[in-house]
């Protein structure tokens, strides 16, 4: 009985037990169960209110297809609005292969109308990575695109291409594009948003095959609409005139196997730069091989180069002397016979001899080191520095090109002794050449102020124009208009016309140039080197009344060929050979002749030095 008692309780016992881990499964599945919805409900509240839009979009891409309307970029004219950079349209034929059924028989149907292969076609559509896209010809005409749209799956993409018609004549001044359009250099760099333009796009509903179904409603402000073609540049540079002085300094630059030489023309009355050239140069449609090669070609050495004027110089500081009265025209300066030394300074010799008691005109013509020494002794280092300040050295021009370098003008606080005595004849200041050019615009229209620019004007393509030109105001003078007359009609013209003048291979038959020679040697680590100059030369013409002035200088010619080295050999030469051809092509009539007397009378003429009408303090 008592057996039987305790059997009942371990087999109660047992259901209990069994019941308890029932339940407590139970409990545990339900909670696992609530839990689950819990979390899917979070999952759909977070899908539906924060990746809605999300979502939304990537529902939208695959709804719909869109066609980018890429812009044309703008054109670059010179100042006659021949073309100097353009954007022509290239159109491409291409192939979708996820829609293609069968690419033997789309090869077959396209092979006479791309006038290719159907082997070679069908092997393009069959072995493509990208199944919505490959390219099948490019620089399609426009018969042979459109016959090919009549083929299912077969697509025309349309695009520009950049061209540079004149190739390497402007190459520094008008740049280059990458190959998506993009400005890397020059004008093309500097005014890359205004010649881009703002491409659109057309959005379309299309099919599970990705087919075009209808127009979608614009949701962007792009959407839809014609792309905004880029605006126009047109340049002050005269590709006549850059042709003339390419073809000059070029003949030069390879006679003299010379490093890099650089020529520039300018009107200094305005400022407008008519050339600018940098040897060597480049096709500006193979920069790919260039910049592999040869990346240096790409600088604009009249802006980047900066280096020690040398003799050029020279005019400037004589009139800031004249300017400031610490001298005058008529007195003289004893140059110590080619040899002058002292405590402080050093030794100053002169090129090749010595001279005695020289004017100041004839410290110009016969380019003298002691003589311009003396005078920046007695300019001191003030009046000096602020004269060369006044004249822009030290401090960029602000031309419309990338890359301009200021130049090194050091303030006074580290001058010394050597510096006083050497920078009057074009040592120890770096200038560039269109901060040289600029200085010889100031003393060659009257001592006006004047702005160097290469942009002229801006055509929108609505038609508006936006004249780029600067300030034309003149107010105030750099220097007193009859020091400057006198310094370009008298003192630089007797560098060029008078016999023993260092510039006379720049002399002309019809006109009266005025310009100055300059042979800087070139430093490095703080030493000059042996046989390494630059041979400048800065003219203009005519002397009466300046229409333009030419820089040139030649980078290292080759002194081994026996041939010459200085300003006066190597540049001078080149620099008549543009002003004689510029001259007549802008019809600038003969010194003497009867258009050239009402030029005279006319108001652009500046008024000719005369004795008789200054104060003779000067």
């Amino acid at each position: 009985m008592q057996s039987d008692n305790a059997g009942k309780e371990v087999r109660h016992r047992a259901i209990s037990t069994g019941n308890d881990r029932e339940l407590k499964t139970i409990v545990v599945i339900m909670s696992l169960v609530i839990v689950a919805f819990f979390a899917l409900a979070g999952r759909c509240f977070y899908l539906q209110r924060d990746m809605a839009d999300y979502y939304a979009e990537k529902c939208l891409i695959q709804q719909r297809s869109y066609l980018p309307l890429q812009p044309q970029r703008g054109v670059i004219l010179d100042t006659r609005h021949r073309v100097l950079a353009a954007s022509n349209q290239i159109r491409t034929i291409f192939a979708e292969p996820r829609i293609i059924q069968d690419p033997k028989e789309t090869a077959t149907r396209l092979a006479p109308i791309l006038d290719m292969g159907a082997h070679e076609i069908c092997g393009l559509i069959v072995d493509s990575n990208n199944p919505g896209y490959v390219v099948l010809k490019k620089d399609a005409t426009i018969a042979e695109c459109d016959a090919a749209r009549q083929v299912y799956g077969i697509g025309v993409e349309y695009d520009w291409r950049r061209q540079y018609p004149m190739g390497r004549l402007a190459a520094h001044i008008v740049g280059f594009t990458s190959r998506d359009n993009y400005g890397l250099a020059g004008i093309e760099y500097t005014f890359d948003r205004d010649l881009r333009g703002r491409g659109a796009k057309h959005t379309f509903l299309v099919d599970v095959k990705r087919r075009p179904l209808a127009f979608c409603l614009a949701d962007e402000q792009d959407d839809n609409d014609a792309p905004i073609h880029g605006a126009g540049i047109v340049l002050t540079l005269d590709a006549t005139i850059q042709q003339f002085t390419r073809d000059a300094l070029y003949r030069q630059y390879k006679e003299y196997e010379a490093e890099s030489a650089v020529a520039m023309v300018a009107d200094p009355v305005t400022g407008e730069i008519l050339a600018m050239v940098t040897l060597p140069d480049f096709d500006p449609a193979q920069t790919a091989e260039t910049a592999q090669k040869h990346p240096e070609i790409f600088t604009n050495r009249l802006l980047t180069e900066q280096y020690e004027p040398g003799s050029i110089i020279k005019p400037i500081v004589a009139a800031i002397a004249l300017d400031t009265r610490v001298m005058n025209r008529y007195e003289t300066i004893f140059c110590e016979n080619g040899n002058y030394h002292g405590k402080g300074f050093g030794h100053i010799g002169e090129y090749r001899r010595g001279f005695g008691d020289l004017t100041l005109r004839e410290i110009l013509m016969n380019s003298s080191n002691i003589g311009m020494a003396k005078i920046g002794q007695r300019l001191g280092v003030t009046r000096l520095y602020e004269g060369l300040t006044l004249f822009g050295f030290g401090r960029k021009v602000g031309i419309e090109l990338p890359g301009e370098a200021e130049g090194q003008l050091r303030p006074p606080g580290q001058w010394t002794g050597y510096s006083i005595t050497r920078i009057p004849f074009g040592q120890e200041i770096s200038v560039t050449g269109l901060q040289m050019l600029r200085a010889f615009c100031m003393l060659a229209n009257g001592g006006h102020l004047v702005h160097p620019y290469i942009v002229k004007s801006l055509v929108r393509s609505d038609g508006m124009t936006v004249d780029m030109r600067p300030s034309t105001l003149r107010v105030g003078y750099v220097i007193k208009p009859d020091v400057a007359r006198w310094v370009v009609q008298d003192a630089m013209t007797a560098v060029v016309n008078d016999p023993k003048g260092t510039g006379a291979k720049a002399k002309l038959a019809k006109w009266t140039v005025f310009g100055k020679t300059g042979t800087a040697q070139i430093a490095k680590d703080g030493v000059y080197l042996d046989k390494a100059y630059v041979a400048s030369f800065i003219a203009g013409a005519p002397a009466s009344d300046p229409r333009v002035v030419v820089l040139i200088s030649i980078r290292r010619p080759n002194v081994a060929l026996k041939k010459g080295y200085t300003g006066g050999t190597v540049a001078a030469p080149v620099a008549a050979v543009i002003l004689e051809k510029t001259l007549t092509y802008l019809g600038v009539p003969p010194e003497g002749s009867p258009e050239a007397a009402a030029v005279v009378a006319g108001a652009r003429q500046a008024k000719p030095y005369s004795e008789e009408e200054d104060d003779n303090s000067w």
